[in-house]
């Protein structure tokens, strides 16, 4: 055994982001003990007592490195000598361009290697509160489905009213897929808040005829359901759903979100718009927006449908959809430092669904990191973060502060995201012509986009893999 107990790194959570995580610290030769409270203690959603349960989809979506962002992290993960990504890919099924697995036989995979590895112990039994003083290196990586005591512990830690209830998602669109020809940018009554310029927010007109079929068809749009231990859990901030909203009446929303007022449109200025929809920055780069108040539980084939029904969103593209549904995260940027370490106390470290990401792979990348953070410290060094150029490394950068600090008065602005070509740093210079000479047209432009933003992304990874861990890079 390579390392000492006095330097042992505790991992709570043995889902993806636990089990990536004790992976990659002892990988670098720092003993692990990973605790797993199943079969001890089950959850709502587990069946099984394997490691690195899947307990929804059995996808991890896209293996396109070159035009997807998450198949540019399955990649970056594959360099970094993933767990994860190794039982996938040993466990995959037919899915056509995305990377599903065997469910069963990819759990077993990671709990095989889990198990079998010298300098992982794993430790069956829930930890019920804060881990014990004497753990000064811990990883917390519980996910949605945290333990009620463990849950109560961190918030009081952080005096944060952060976990447990219903996260309201409005969806959130590239803003260079909205229609500036029909939408404006104009604050309401111009007016100026904090960083802003009185111009903040995106503008889509309505007709009243556009706005009764709009709240119809938010009416009758086909509704997901609440699963069985969502339905006793408080909203946030009492958000409600539009849908709701739009079943109170045919003029709440007119009232509510949707209000006309302190507005003018330029393209059309004599015409005072019936209803406006408002969207407004969700990420310091100004590539994201979010519909101002469109939480919803319509299912995500109908919010395309619908919310494309809005003047200007025609040919939205979105970076994520709505949604409402209980979660259990951090308001990291403002709780975690960019080591992923809780300022309130440094010696605990979380990673996953906890720190506000969404989606297997997410999760578990940043369980990777977080465990290359902790075997780090564990060495008595600093990890460099890796650069936000990366899918790893923009993903980082939305958890630790790639958010607005504030929207509104009361309103958190910071919500959990899958990783996306949004939250990357723009090119320098984006590219006009193909390898031949020609120019780029119309869809070839998006796509020579995204492929040159993942050709950065490698390259950058792979010189800070050279500089920072000293391991080969993987093809």
């Amino acid at each position: 055994m390579t390392g000492s107990q006095s330097n042992t790194v505790h991992v709570i959570g043995a889902g993806l982001a636990g089990s990536e995580a004790a992976w990659q610290v002892a990988k670098s030769g720092i003993p692990v003990v990973l605790h797993e409270m199943r079969p001890t203690r089950m959850t709502e959603a587990h069946r099984t007592e394997g490691l690195a349960e899947l307990v929804c989809s059995n996808s991890f979506r896209s293996d396109d490195a070159a035009n997807n962002a998450v198949g540019l992290l399955h990649a970056e993960m594959r360099r970094l000598g993933s767990l994860i990504m190794r039982a996938a890919d040993a466990n995959q099924v037919p899915a056509g361009g995305a990377l599903a697995v065997d469910r069963d036989g990819f759990s077993a995979a990671v709990t095989k290697a889990l198990n079998e590895h010298p300098l992982i112990e794993i430790a069956r039994g829930e930890v019920a509160g804060l881990p014990p003083a004497d753990w000064g290196n811990v990883i917390v990586a519980t996910g949605p489905l945290t333990s009620a005591p463990l849950a109560d512990a961190i918030r009081e830690l952080t005096d944060e009213n952060a976990l447990a209830f219903f996260d309201a998602i409005a969806p959130i669109v590239h803003r260079e897929s909205i229609d500036m020809s029909v939408a404006w940018f104009q604050s309401r009554y111009d007016k100026v808040g904090p960083g802003g310029n009185g111009a903040d927010y995106i503008n889509c007109p309505m007709t009243k005829e556009q706005y009764d079929g709009f709240v119809a068809a938010l009416i009758d749009g086909e509704k997901t359901e609440f699963k069985e231990w969502e339905t006793n859990t408080p909203y946030f901030d009492g958000c409600l759903p539009i849908e709701v909203m739009a079943e109170r009446g045919p003029e709440t929303l007119r009232h509510g979100p949707m209000k006309p007022v302190g507005l003018t449109n330029p393209h059309d200025p004599t015409t005072k718009p019936y209803a406006i929809v408002q969207l407004r920055q969700d990420n310091r780069l100004g590539t994201l927006y979010n519909i101002v108040g469109f939480q919803t539980k319509l299912k995500y084939g109908e919010q395309q449908r619908i919310f494309r029904a809005i003047p200007g969103l025609e040919k939205a593209e979105f970076a994520r959809l709505g949604g409402l549904h209980r979660n259990t995260f951090l308001n990291s940027p403002k709780l975690l430092d960019g080591q992923l370490r809780l300022r309130a106390q440094p010696r605990l470290r979380f990673a996953g669904q906890m720190t506000g990401c969404e989606g297997y792979v997410e999760s578990a990348s940043v369980g990777l990191i977080a465990g290359l953070y902790a075997a780090a410290d564990a060495h008595g060094e600093t990890l460099a973060s890796p650069p936000a150029t990366t899918a790893l490394g923009s993903l980082l950068g939305h958890i630790t502060g790639g958010h607005i600090e504030t929207i509104e008065p009361g309103t958190r602005s910071f919500q959990p995201m899958n990783v996306n070509f949004g939250l990357f740093p723009p090119l320098a210079r984006a590219p006009t012509k193909k390898p031949d000479g020609t120019r780029l047209r119309g869809n070839e432009k998006t796509v020579a986009k995204k492929q040159a933003l993942s050709a950065r992304a490698l390259a950058d990874l792979d010189r800070w893999i050279a500089d920072h861990l000293h391991i080969a890079a993987a093809a």
